[in-house]
């Protein structure tokens, strides 16, 4: 099958395991009050699936000097750029009033605020160890960051892979610590699915074992609401395990919070319902084209596809969060590995790259990009 075709798939053992197996860990299920939800942004949404198809894009605008200064070597002509001659990228949150957004770089620590037509301009930067895939992994804003300009970050130290929280002016202090590490696998992620409530999705750090046992913090969706630095803060609920290696988590406002993950058979896209129940995966990518960031608004979610250097949109239904439809796929080839994932406050898909990072990376690489949609076509309103 290609990327783009889908594998039906019922549930097995040893799989998706959902929060009532996490009887072990802490009782209770994940409940999403989308009463209490609450935007980062002002929430875009998507227009009919018939908008968004799978096009050839154009060929990428060449890079040239700016007149002004010749002998830059980051200036890129193409007007889809949003930052360029960044280190390989980690995460990517849009922030309030949706024309800029924060980027971290996995390898520095450094987070960057960027925005079309200015310099990136260094917001944060944190110890992390970057060895193997590890590094500065997810970033995820306060939903009251206007107010408290707080930040979420999913890292890598030298023992353990964690979570952490930045205020302006202070060192960052650990909210989750002890998820494990390994030699590969690091990949986590973060998102809010209401105020109060943190989702941490974490590999499994190449152990499917540790991915479905209950007393491990691995390959799981963790729901955290001590969100500040306490002495024994209680234990995370398990929301979801089973995880491979993990992709991105991101939630709609329909109360549903979207989870993609690799695992050894295939690439997957699941949905926790807003009862916290899970069903089988929405889709699954048998040809594993390396699904990671994501980003849903009504009526659809994007996928990034990092091997398969492309931007998947998958139309969904309203009430079920059921997909309707072949993902297009957008922007293929165009921009090289994608990952980060956001959608900005005009209804466009950001995407970070990836190229330094197993790729071939550009002269202005790595780069933050907006991703072209089809010519006439309106896909996000």
């Amino acid at each position: 099958m290609t990327t783009g075709e889908r594998r039906r798939v019922s549930r097995r053992a040893g799989g998706v395991a959902i929060c009532a197996t996490a009887l072990i860990v802490t009782a209770g299920c994940a409940e999403f009050d989308d009463s209490a939800s609450s935007a980062f942004t002002p929430e875009p949404t998507f227009g009919s699936g018939a908008e968004v198809q799978p096009f050839e894009p154009p060929a990428p605008s060449s890079v040239a000097p700016d007149p002004a200064s010749p002998d830059d070597p980051c200036v890129d002509r193409d007007a889809n750029i949003v930052a360029t001659c960044l280190d390989t990228t980690g995460g990517l949150a849009m922030l309030p009033g949706g024309d800029s957004a924060l980027v971290a770089e996995r390898r520095t620590g450094r987070i960057l605020r960027v925005a079309p037509g200015t310099m990136p301009t260094e917001f944060a930067r944190i110890p992390v160890d970057s060895s193997s895939d590890g590094g500065l992994l997810g970033i995820a804003l306060s939903p009251t960051y206007a107010e408290d300009n707080l930040l979420y970050a999913y890292v890598t130290t030298p023992t353990d892979n964690r979570v952490v929280r930045i205020a302006p002016g202070d060192t960052p202090k650990d909210v989750l610590t002890g998820i494990p590490r390994g030699n590969a696998g690091n990949a986590g992620a973060l998102t809010f699915a209401r105020p109060g409530e943190l989702l941490v999705l974490t590999g499994d750090t190449e152990n499917p074992a540790a991915a479905t046992d209950p007393t491990s913090l691995a390959g799981k969706l963790l729901r955290v609401t001590a969100l500040t630095s306490t002495p024994n803060p209680p234990r995370p609920a398990v929301v979801l395990s089973g995880i491979g290696r993990a992709g991105g988590v991101c939630a709609d406002h329909g109360g549903g919070v979207w989870v993609t993950d690799r695992t050894v058979v295939e690439d997957r896209l699941q949905r926790v319902r807003p009862d916290g129940t899970v069903g089988a995966p929405v889709w699954t990518w048998p040809d594993k084209p390396g699904v990671a960031g994501c980003a849903a608004a009504q009526g659809a979610i994007a996928v990034a596809l990092t091997d398969a250097q492309a931007m998947a949109v998958l139309t969904t239904e309203a009430a079920t969060g059921a997909v309707t439809a072949t993902p297009a796929l957008l922007a293929q080839k165009l921009y090289g590995r994608l990952a980060g994932t956001a959608i900005s406050g005009e209804g466009q898909i950001w995407a970070a790259t990836v190229n330094k990072s197993g790729g071939e990376p550009g002269p202005t690489d790595d780069r933050v990009v907006k991703i072209p949609m089809p010519n006439g076509g309106g896909g996000f309103d």
